[in-house]
């Protein structure tokens, strides 16, 4: 009993290594915790305060929390029992396939991420490639919204940046989280996304299970007041027009809506306009291989060229902006009063007859956002370039109709930005945009015409107001 151990050095270093560990754990580092959690719940209060729609709870909830909540939830229990009895799969492996959706979907909102990285990332990038304007926004509406509601902002998909445009633009209102699409599943990129509150999203998938897991993480943040932002034409215009919305993910925050007994959903119409969309040449390159022949394709070195030579003219101070950004907020549709003007409610509808009053409200928004997309310099000018087909205009001719065009919209109720509420200046900015990508072409006389060969992209610009001229 009284023998000599011997024990050797490499067992003693990782007892004393474990020991240590332990010891923090158990000691420290619950007051540690404590100390970042105080100072993490400051910040939240102080950011609330400042902010028009305050963060909400569950978008602080564990992301562990969420998941287990929406796995349990009644309804996708329901779902599974219906597909085991329907496929004859065993239960369990149902559940954790739904176990998987729920992680794919479910983000991980992070406070500093959003608004110590994400928003000043944003505005960075923002003003690094355009002069960010506000347009309009009717500050007395968006002020009188009930604090308890629900906040959705719809709006028109123009372009990838306006993920980071409107995050830059709404950061002193509110933290938004977004439905993303699978192109931003890539390493590192996919958990920063996640971190900025965003979740993810399989389009057009044929998986009632997983459609299910989806509809009811939807209506969990939905019916918590997350503040939310969606695309309701569900991708990226491809041709400058307006899309046909789709339904999917807006029948999931109202379908079960219940004026008596659920906070009141708010959408907040969003209209976003460029003078250059980055991707626009990707964008309209199906029209033009039928119009021309020629094809644009997404090439990997010419990309990185690309953003190496914006870096490069950022740093040696020539860096030209691709024009302006500009986003309008127009007035707000309560969900409640809309369903007591059309004396319906969600809840009690038949799928057909809910599928019916979706895509009514569908087109409400729709209509409300258009209505508020600014019309941009470039835009008035493409219209006008192609008005005129192939015949050469006097630039003084131009500056007259550009004049009559504006008034012809301000008379229709459209919001015009005229940088330096300067006609002549306005007209001046989208010309030298269209001279400089080599659009508009200008004869030893002054006169001004369409480039033939671009007319493609002229009509993309031209269809972002072409909804305000019918």
């Amino acid at each position: 009993m009284t023998g000599t151990v011997e024990i050797p050095i490499w067992m003693i270093l990782v007892l004393a290594v474990l020991a240590a560990i332990a010891l923090v754990d158990r000691i420290f580092a619950p007051s540690v915790r404590w100390f970042f959690r105080r100072r993490l719940n400051t910040a939240i209060d102080e950011l609330n305060q400042r902010l028009d729609l305050r963060i909400q709870p569950f978008k602080l909830t564990r992301r562990q929390t969420l998941i287990d909540q929406l796995l349990y939830d009644r309804k996708v229990i329901e779902a599974v029992d219906a597909e085991a009895k329907a496929s004859g799969v065993p239960r369990a492996v149902l559940m954790r396939k739904a176990e998987r959706y729920a992680r794919e979907i479910v983000p991980s909102f992070s406070v500093g991420a959003y608004f110590g990285f994400g928003t000043r990332a944003a505005r960075w990038l923002s003003n690094l490639l355009y002069r960010v304007t506000l347009g309009f926004a009717d500050d007395a509406a968006l002020r009188s919204i009930d604090p308890h509601a629900s906040v959705v902002f719809v709006m028109n998909h123009r372009s990838n940046m306006d993920y980071v445009l409107v995050t830059y633009m709404a950061s002193s209102r509110a933290s938004l989280s977004y439905a993303v699409g699978e192109w931003a599943r890539i390493w590192i990129l996919e958990n920063l996304i996640r971190s900025m509150g965003a979740y993810f999203i399989r389009r057009n998938s044929g998986d009632a299970l997983y459609r299910r897991v989806l509809g009811r993480y939807v209506h969990m943040a939905t019916r918590q007041g997350v503040t939310q932002a969606i695309f309701p034409e569900g991708g990226l215009s491809r041709d400058g027009n307006l899309r046909d919305p789709k339904l999917g993910l807006l029948g999931y925050v109202v379908s079960e809506f219940d004026a008596a007994d659920d906070r009141d959903i708010v959408f907040v119409p969003v209209g976003l306009n460029y003078d250059r969309v980055l991707e626009d040449r990707i964008l309209t390159a199906h029209r033009e291989r039928e119009v021309s022949g020629r094809d644009f394709r997404v090439r990997i070195p010419a990309m990185v060229a690309f953003l190496g030579t914006l870096l490069l003219r950022r740093i040696t101070g020539r860096l030209y902006r691709f024009g302006y950004a500009c986003v309008s907020f127009g007035r707000p549709l309560s969900l409640a009063q809309w369903q007591r003007e059309r004396g319906i409610a969600f809840r009690e509808l038949g799928q057909e007859a809910r599928f019916e009053a979706v895509e009514k409200l569908a087109e409400t928004l729709m209509q409300r956002i258009g209505a508020v997309i600014p019309a941009l310099p470039v835009a008035m000018l493409s219209h006008l370039l192609l008005e005129s087909g192939d015949e050469w205009v006097a630039e003084t001719r131009m500056r007259q109709r550009a004049q009559e065009l504006i008034q012809e919209l301000e008379s229709r109720g459209a919001h015009v930005h005229l940088p330096r509420a300067d006609h002549d200046y306005a007209f001046t900015t989208g010309l030298r945009m269209l001279a400089l990508r080599n659009l508009a072409q200008q004869n030893a006389d002054g006169q001004l015409r369409a480039n033939p060969a671009e007319m493609t992209l002229l009509t993309y610009y031209a269809n972002t107001i072409a909804h305000l001229l019918r």
